[in-house]
């Protein structure tokens, strides 16, 4: 929903997989209500860290001593340019170091994937006391790196294209707010450096049919011209795929599904105009075949304003 303060590019959500991350869309703004405004462009940069020592094999919930703690640290470039009040396009780019505290197994790092979203919105209405605003998304990413994706726990992305598609509701009375949001994620075949792969049966193939996603986000909390306050529900899962078996290594197409819960703020300073501050921190509560992941969030972005160059190029006469 359109707000007198200046809205931001991120949420700091990225969801974490059982060993690496799942370079999904709703990392960016297509998880919030708020809109960068026509010819307003933000841009910052993001910093994320996560770790895990305990996972679900399955259901089963252990750690792994020849893993010890698994963290994963990344640095995000992102922007929000906006095409119309009512029409954003975002975009990240996120560089990921992974590494594990024990064992042979040697981290990787490397730029990820790219992540372009186009965020609409068709309607704003005031109801009763309070406003209603829905949002569609549309979104892609796609790897702009060759890593080597098969090398759970340690691999820095998934390797897939991924198409993703949101439908988001917001009410806000007076300063309270809650968000609501279902996405699903259609996710096309990864090419492994192997001929053969053995999941529920074998495959004599280097593609890996990877199973679909869907995702569940509510948020509520309090909002105003000086940021926001938020708790935050995220829910996660495939559509498909099969369980880790014991002792074994984790395959791309594993099930990977994850509750994660946690709070996140905004804070605009209003000595520097078009300057925040932003960050979160999720916990995984309950998951399937992914890490028991505690995340911190933060970063610092700057709104330009373009509209403010029209009009000075404009004739004092006019």
């Amino acid at each position: 929903m359109n707000n007198s303060f200046k809205p931001l590019l991120l949420k700091g959500v990225l969801i974490i997989s059982f060993f690496s991350m799942i370079e999904i869309s709703y990392g960016q703004t297509d998880v919030d209500a708020l809109m960068m405004t026509k010819k307003n462009f933000c841009t910052g940069i993001m910093y994320s860290t996560n770790n895990w020592n305990n996972y679900w094999e399955g259901t089963l919930k252990r750690d792994n001593q020849n893993l010890g703690t698994v963290s994963t640290q990344m640095i995000g470039l992102m922007g929000n340019y906006g095409l119309k009040d009512n029409l954003n396009l975002i975009f990240s780019v996120p560089y990921v170091n992974t590494k594990a505290s024990k064992g042979q197994l040697a981290g990787q790092k490397g730029v990820q994937d790219l992540s372009l979203t186009v965020k609409w919105m068709p309607l704003e209405k005031k109801i009763g006391k309070g406003d209603i605003s829905i949002y569609a998304l549309g979104g892609i990413s796609l790897p702009v790196n060759n890593y080597v994706a098969d090398f759970l726990p340690l691999s820095i992305g998934m390797g897939s294209r991924t198409a993703s598609f949101r439908l988001l509701a917001d009410y806000q009375f007076k300063k309270i707010f809650v968000t609501g949001s279902a996405a699903f994620m259609m996710r096309d075949k990864v090419t492994i450096d192997r001929t053969s792969y053995y999941t529920t049966q074998m495959h004599y193939s280097n593609e890996v049919e990877m199973p679909n996603m869907a995702n569940f986000n509510l948020r509520a909390g309090y909002r105003s011209s000086k940021g926001y306050a938020e708790a935050i529900l995220d829910i996660f899962q495939t559509n498909g795929g099969f369980d880790i078996t014991r002792n074994n290594m984790p395959f791309l197409s594993n099930q990977m599904n994850g509750t994660r819960a946690g709070v996140g703020f905004k804070y605009n300073i209003g000595k520097l105009e078009g300057l925040s501050l932003v960050g979160n921190t999720m916990f995984t509560l309950a998951g399937r075949n992914i890490g028991q992941t505690t995340s911190i969030n933060a970063g610092v972005f700057y709104v330009l304003d373009f509209t403010k160059k029209t009009k000075s190029a404009e004739p004092k006469n006019n």
